[in-house]
Order: structure tokens, then C-alpha cells, then sequence
């Protein structure tokens, strides 16, 4: 992952870059007639009109797939902030805190590549496989 967030809010940025890439085209576009008028600012603006439609199109499509995909993830809660998330794949991060999840205990074993990254916390449930420990009283 890119920027280091969910993959579903990745692809949701990348729809809104694309956006905001494809509405700044024609905008600039437009400014072609204002600088240079007539005919030469016309084509100019058209050129531009065209690009922009197609970035504008692009980030539709972006979201589709996004909301595609958003329909078949899995919703759990993330250990660390205990809100509902969404998670593609066997591993993805918390989209509010950014926590590493894992659905594969040997990919919550493993150390990340950047140190300063936090570590993957595992989602399957341990409870039956370590029992809790009793007290040192006996209760």
C-alpha cells in the first residue's frame, strides 16, 4: 500500500484525485480562451474539455470499484481502537487508527519491513488455544 491506510480509503483517494485532476483540466482549459481567444483558445479549451471528461470518467470508475469491493469486505473490530472497519484481503489496515490486521497468524508473527511501522495484530480469535492463566490466589 501506498500511503500507508486502508486499501478501501486508497482507492477512495485516488477516485478524488482523479476528480479533482479531471475538474482543474477544464477548468484550465477554459482559461485558453480567456489568454488567447478565437480559434486557437477554442481548441485549446476542447483538448482540455476532452482529458478532463476522461479523468472525471476514470474517478467514476475508481469509485465503483471501490464500493464493489466495499460490498465483499469483511467488517470486524480493530483490537487497538475498537471501531468497526472493513478489511480486503488476509492483510489491511484499521481505516481510523491504521493498526496492521491480519486474518493469518503467521503474518501477525512476522516483523514488518519498516521499523517504525507498528506491528500486524492478529484477528483470529486465541482464547481457546491459550486458556487464561488463573491467579496466583486460585479463584
Amino acid at each position: 500500500m501506498f500511503f500507508k491506510s486502508a486499501k478501501i480509503n486508497e482507492f477512495r483517494l485516488w477516485g478524488l484525485v482523479f476528480t479533482l485532476l479531471g475538474m482543474g483540466l477544464m477548468i484550465a482549459g477554459t482559461a485558453g480562451i480567456v489568454f488567447w481567444g478565437g480559434q486557437a483558445g477554442k481548441i485549446f479549451a476542447a483538448v482540455f474539455m476532452v482529458i478532463g471528461m476522461i479523468a472525471m470518467l476514470l474517478s467514476v470508475g475508481i469509485y465503483f470499484w471501490a464500493g464493489m469491493l466495499s460490498t465483499s469486505a469483511i467488517m470486524l473490530q480493530c483490537p487497538e481502537c475498537g471501531k468497526q472497519t472493513k478489511m480486503l484481503g488476509k492483510t489491511d489496515r484499521c481505516m481510523f487508527c491504521r493498526t496492521m490486521l491480519t486474518l493469518d497468524p503467521k503474518a501477525a508473527t512476522d516483523m514488518p519491513a519498516d521499523p517504525a511501522a507498528p506491528t500486524p495484530v492478529s484477528i483470529v480469535d486465541t482464547d481457546t488455544a491459550n486458556p487464561p492463566s488463573q491467579s496466583p490466589s486460585g479463584r
